[in-house]
């Protein structure tokens, strides 16, 4: 299957979940995670119903799976995301969605000043907190991206661990909705 995300709310379909293979499903859904198909993967395992076949529901699955698994699993979770407007996003080396979620906010886009705060920021909270900072950015601009920052950085961890799994989850939900369930 060819994705294509350049293209502003490009949509893309897939056949109904529940009659899925795994490979099917996880090729489909595997994108939604950031390079962490094993939530997708164990999705499918736990058996998927025809609750599933809508986007409400199959999230709502994987939601449950996140919850379900333990501190470490979620940090690794968390650690499979890119820094915003850090290395791998300048060098293209991100997914395709993160790619466009952040060339949407106008990340791209940064003055030096900018790309120096956001390496600054990068690496003040991930030595901080262990993981990146994550935020949907989508609908937002690099200047309030900045003052979301500078006030996360602050938290503490058990509050940042909390919101950084929110943002994933609020990020998940925002790319299953480009995704047409037949």
């Amino acid at each position: 299957m060819i994705i294509n995300l350049d293209i502003p709310n490009h949509r893309f379909s897939c056949p109904r979940p529940s009659q899925m293979d795994q490979a099917e499903f996880v090729e489909c859904f595997g994108i939604i995670f950031e390079h962490s198909s094993w939530i997708v993967s164990e999705a499918w395992h736990a058996g998927l119903t025809a609750h599933d076949d809508y986007a409400d529901g199959l999230f709502s699955s994987f939601v449950d799976i996140v919850e379900d698994v333990g501190y470490e699993a979620k940090l690794l979770l968390l650690r499979a995301h890119p820094d915003l407007a850090g290395r791998l996003a300048q060098q293209g080396e991100t997914t395709d969605f993160s790619i466009s979620e952040q060339h949407s906010a106008g990340l791209d886009y940064c003055s030096q000043e900018e790309i120096r705060e956001f390496y600054h920021l990068n690496q003040r909270y991930t030595d901080k907190f262990g993981f990146p900072f994550i935020l949907a950015v989508q609908g937002l601009e690099r200047v309030e991206i900045l003052k979301i920052f500078r006030k996360r950085v602050e938290n503490e961890m058990e509050n940042e661990f909390d919101e950084a799994i929110r943002q994933v989850f609020k990020i998940a939900r925002l790319r299953l909705s480009q995704i047409k369930l037949a």
